[in-house]
C-alpha cells in the first residue's frame, strides 16, 4: 500500500487519502454491516494505528482517520483478519434497513447485486470517475431520497407488480426522471447510462449527458430487448431515437438551444436549499425521515442514534457496541446522515441503550439541532484548519438551537477546501487567515460576506438566530426568512452582534 488517492477519490483500504490530520480510510461491509464483535475490533484497530477518531459520512460510509503510510497497511491487516469484507469498484447503494424493513415495497439487494455484476462485466468500474454512484431505493422507513446519486432506482407499486422508477442526476427531489422499468431493464438501462458515462471520461457524470443521450436511455426499453443494451456503445453513446414527446417539452426548459443540459442537472445534494415558503411559488423540500429514534422490524426493533458532526472517539463507539451486546444487539449498520442503527432489540432494551448512547455523547434525537450542522474536524486535529470547528458547532446548537428547522443546514468548515459539506449550505463558517468568514447560500469556497474572529463565530450566528426569531412570517422558515433578509442584511447581523 505505497499509492495514496487524491482529493476527491474514495479512500479505500488500498489507497488511503491524504488529509490535513494524515490519511484516512473509507470503509463500506459488503454484508451491509457489522457484527458487534467485528465493530469493537476495528474501533481497537483505529485507536492502535490512527488518531482514535471514527466517522460515519453523510452517505453512511465508515472512516478512519489520523493513518500513517505504516499504520495504514497494519490497520488493512486487521480488517482482514476481522473478516470484514469490503465493497470496492462503483457504489451501488441500498437503504440501512434493506431486506429487514416490512414497510419496504421491495428489497433492493437482488438488483443492487446484478448491477454490480453487470457493471463489473461491461468493464466500466476503470473508467468511471470515483464519485460516480448508482442508488436501489426499496423505499420503507428509511427510503434513500435525500442521497445523490448519477442513476437512481425507486421501487413503485403499480397494478402489474413492482416497477422500478428511473431518474438521473440527484437526489429524490432534484433528480431528472427517466422512465419505469421492471428488473431487467432497471438492471440494463442502468448499465447503458453508466457506459455514456464513461465514453466522456472519468469527470464525467449523469449530469453531463445531452438531451439525446437521456431520451434515448428513456425509450430504450420501448425501442430494443434488454439484453440488447449493455453491448450497444455508439460514439458518446448516443443512439438515434426518437425521443417521447414528454422528453421534447421537458427538453424546452433544460436545455439550451445547443442541446446541453442546463444546470438544473448536476448532482448536489443540497440544491435549493435556500427554498421554503416564499413568494414566487417556490416548493419546500419535503421532510426525511432521520436515521435516529427506533425502527419496527418483523420480530424485532432498530435503535438509530447519530454521531455529533459524523464523528466520535473509538473509545465512546466501543463502550456503546459493549452495552449493546449485553442488551442484545445482533449488528450494526451504518446509516446516510452520519447514523448507526442496531439491530435486533426488543421493545425493553431500547430505553438503556438510548440513555446509554445519550451519556457517551451520541445524537439520540432526531430534531437535535447537530443534526443539521457539518463540521469537518478543524484545528487544532486538522493542520489545514484556522478555527475550531467542533467547538464552535457545540456552542451552536446549545445556545441558538431554534435557528435549525428542517430547512437550513449549517456548514462550519476549518478552511476553503469544504471537506465535511462540498455542496452549498444554507449558512456556512468559514476559517481563513482573517478569522471566521459567513458564507450566504454557498460553498466554503465562496466569497465570505462578513467576517469575526474565530472564538467569537457562535455569537454572530445568535444574532442571527435572534433576527429572524423576530422576522420569521407564521409558517415561514428559516431558509426563507434569511433569503428574504438577503445576503448582506445577514451578513450585517453576523458582524455586528
Amino acid at each position: 500500500m505505497n499509492a495514496f488517492s487524491r482529493r476527491g477519490a474514495c479512500p479505500a483500504l488500498s489507497a488511503p487519502m491524504r488529509t490535513g490530520d494524515g490519511l484516512l480510510v473509507r470503509l463500506n461491509p459488503v454484508a451491509g454491516g457489522l457484527a458487534l464483535k467485528a465493530l469493537i475490533g476495528l474501533c481497537e484497530s483505529a485507536l492502535r494505528h490512527g488518531n482514535g477518531i471514527m466517522e460515519v459520512t453523510a452517505r453512511g460510509s465508515l472512516q478512519i482517520r489520523g493513518l500513517t503510510a505504516d499504520s495504514a497497511q497494519l490497520l488493512a491487516a486487521e480488517v482482514d483478519a476481522l473478516g470484514i469484507e469490503v465493497r470496492s469498484g462503483v457504489p451501488v447503494e441500498i437503504g440501512p434497513l434493506a431486506g429487514i424493513d416490512p414497510q419496504e415495497i421491495a428489497d433492493p439487494r437482488p438488483l443492487a447485486d446484478r448491477i454490480r455484476i453487470a457493471i463489473q462485466e461491461a468493464g466500466l468500474t476503470a473508467r468511471l470517475g470515483p464519485k460516480v454512484s448508482v442508488v436501489v431505493d426499496g423505499g420503507g422507513q428509511l427510503a434513500m431520497d435525500a442521497v445523490t446519486a448519477d442513476v437512481r432506482l425507486t421501487a413503485v407499486r403499480t397494478a402489474s407488480g413492482t416497477q422500478w422508477s428511473m431518474s438521473v442526476a440527484g437526489d429524490a427531489r432534484s433528480a431528472r426522471p427517466l422512465t419505469m422499468v421492471d428488473t431487467d431493464g432497471a438492471r440494463d438501462i442502468t448499465v447503458a447510462a453508466l457506459r455514456m458515462v464513461a465514453e466522456r471520461g472519468r469527470e464525467a457524470h449523469t449530469r453531463d449527458l445531452t438531451e439525446r443521450q437521456l431520451a434515448s436511455l428513456a425509450g430504450w426499453h420501448s425501442f430494443a430487448p434488454p439484453s440488447v443494451l449493455p453491448d450497444i456503445s455508439p460514439t458518446w453513446g448516443e443512439i438515434e431515437l426518437s425521443p417521447p414527446v414528454s422528453l421534447i417539452a421537458n427538453a424546452a426548459s433544460t436545455s439550451d438551444k445547443r442541446g446541453v443540459p442546463a444546470a438544473e442537472l448536476p448532482i448536489s445534494p443540497l440544491a435549493g436549499e435556500m427554498s421554503g415558503r416564499t413568494e414566487g411559488g417556490v416548493k419546500e423540500r419535503q421532510p426525511i425521515r432521520r436515521p435516529i429514534g427506533t425502527f419496527d422490524l418483523a420480530d424485532s426493533h432498530a435503535l438509530g442514534f447519530g454521531l455529533p458532526f459524523g464523528s466520535m472517539p473509538a473509545q465512546n463507539l466501543m463502550d456503546l457496541a459493549v452495552q449493546a451486546s449485553d442488551l442484545g444487539t445482533t449488528e450494526i449498520r451504518f446509516a446516510p446522515g452520519r447514523a448507526l442503527l442496531f439491530l435486533g432489540l426488543t421493545a425493553s432494551a431500547c430505553p438503556a441503550l438510548q440513555a446509554s448512547a445519550a451519556a457517551l455523547g451520541f445524537v439520540t434525537k432526531a430534531a437535535d439541532p447537530r443534526t443539521r450542522i457539518a463540521a469537518c474536524p478543524g484545528a487544532p486535529a486538522c493542520t489545514s484548519g484556522r478555527i475550531a470547528t467542533r467547538a464552535i458547532a457545540e456552542t451552536i446548537a446549545t445556545e441558538s438551537p431554534d435557528l435549525f428547522d428542517a430547512s437550513l443546514t449549517l456548514h462550519i468548515s476549518g478552511c476553503p477546501k469544504g471537506c465535511a459539506h462540498p455542496g452549498p449550505a444554507v449558512l456556512a463558517l468559514v476559517g481563513d487567515e482573517n478569522g471566521a468568514g459567513l458564507v450566504v447560500d454557498g460553498t466554503a469556497k465562496a466569497l465570505p460576506a462578513g467576517y469575526r474572529p474565530g472564538y467569537d463565530a457562535a455569537r454572530g450566528i445568535a444574532g442571527i438566530a435572534a433576527a429572524t426569531r423576530g422576522e420569521r412570517h407564521q409558517g415561514e422558515t428559516t431558509a426563507a426568512c434569511l433569503r428574504r433578509l438577503g445576503a448582506a442584511g445577514v451578513a450585517e447581523l453576523y458582524r455586528r452582534n
